[in-house]
C-alpha cells in the first residue's frame, strides 16, 4: 500500500469517500508500476510515499488535466500529455531515485569487455 485513505483526507483536508481514496490509489499505484515495474516494493521504499501522495491528490483535484481557465469568454485549456495519471519529470525523478533506478540519461555499452576500438590521433601538420 502506497498510502492510506486517512493520510490523503488528511493532505486534502476535505473529505473524501472510501470509494474515492481506493480508486486514486489503485490509478497511482498503476502509473507507478508502468514507471518502475516490479522494482516497487510493498511496503514502498521510503520516498514513494510522498510522490504517490502528491499524484493522487492530483488525480482527486484535476482529473481532467486542466492547465488553464479564463472567465470572460469562458476559455479552458487542456493538456494532451496531462490526461489521465500522468506522472510529471520532478515526479517520476523522485520515483526512479527512491526505487534504486537511475534518474538521469545514461548510455549503454554492449561491447564485449575485451574489444579495444582504434584509436586514431589527429596530429596538425
Amino acid at each position: 500500500m502506497l498510502f492510506t485513505a486517512s493520510e490523503l483526507r488528511t493532505l486534502l483536508k476535505r473529505p473524501l469517500t472510501d470509494d474515492e481514496c481506493a480508486l486514486a490509489h489503485d490509478l497511482t499505484e498503476d502509473a507507478f508500476y508502468g514507471e518502475v515495474g516490479e522494482r516497487l516494493t510493498d511496503p514502498a521504499q521510503r520516498g514513494v510515499k510522498s510522490v504517490a501522495l502528491m499524484v493522487a491528490a492530483r488525480v482527486l483535484t484535476n482529473p481532467g488535466g486542466l492547465r488553464s481557465e479564463q472567465a470572460g469568454g469562458m476559455l479552458q485549456s487542456y493538456s494532451d500529455d496531462e490526461t489521465g495519471v500522468i506522472l510529471s519529470d520532478d515526479e517520476r525523478r523522485r520515483l526512479r531515485r527512491a526505487v534504486g533506478m537511475a534518474s538521469g540519461a545514461s548510455s549503454l555499452d554492449i561491447a564485449p569487455d575485451d574489444y579495444c576500438p582504434p584509436v586514431r590521433v589527429w596530429r596538425a601538420q
